[in-house]
């Protein structure tokens, strides 16, 4: 009897570790023109990124991604519609992206982070990632399955072999002739309450979009 309850612990501590994170993650993203908030709502294997305007504090839109199923559905609670979104194609890159692991290291949000670089000389563009090892095993397959063309986008897809539950909790675009900012993405916030299941489903009342 002792054994067993013994097994049962062991299990559901092993199960504790390995279980993804589920919760909500703020960030902000900068250009040049303008800064955008966003919150990524994450249960299991689905996962709602909710994109704030930032003079009006709503939401704008929203798109919802089915992990399991490899399926994004957008929202836009202004025009009270919804429909799938296709999957872009992939982005062609110019040149060659050397990729660096950084000797360098930063704790952002109470965790400790990994600097990698990833340089493309022909596209003027250098990119510093500083990526937690966690359990957002969540991003690197929505960011794989999304395929956006955004350069933050492309050229983290270029870092091979990270480990699973990896997140950049900061990253900095920049250009290569001189050092100019063009881009930057900010972890503010890791929030790990439970995400209420009504905030990932689409409203009854809205229309499909076709």
């Amino acid at each position: 009897m002792k054994k067993n309850i013994l097994i049962t612990v062991l299990v559901s501590a092993f199960s504790g570790l390995m279980a993804q994170f589920n919760g909500s993650i703020e960030f902000k993203y900068f250009t040049q023109k303008d800064t955008t908030n966003n919150v990524y709502l994450v249960k299991n294997q689905i996962v709602k990124l909710d994109q704030y305007g930032r003079k009006s504090g709503n939401i704008e839109g929203s798109f919802i991604f089915d992990l399991t199923a490899k399926g994004i559905k957008f929202v836009n609670p202004k025009r009270k519609v919804w429909g799938e979104h296709k999957s872009e194609t992939l982005p062609l890159i110019k040149g060659v992206c050397e990729v660096t692991r950084g000797a360098g290291s930063k704790t952002l949000q109470g965790m400790k982070c990994t600097e990698y670089i990833v340089k493309n000389t022909e596209e003027n563009t250098v990119i510093t990632y500083w990526i937690t090892q966690g359990k957002f095993d969540f991003f690197i397959p929505l960011l794989k399955l999304w395929n956006r063309k955004d350069k933050q986008s492309i050229y983290f897809n270029q870092i091979k072999d990270l480990p699973t539950g990896s997140l950049p909790l900061l990253s900095e675009e920049k250009q290569v002739s001189d050092n100019k900012a063009i881009t930057r993405l900010e972890v503010t916030k890791i929030n790990k309450t439970p995400v209420d299941e009504a905030k990932l489903t689409i409203p009854a009342e809205y229309k499909r979009f076709e």
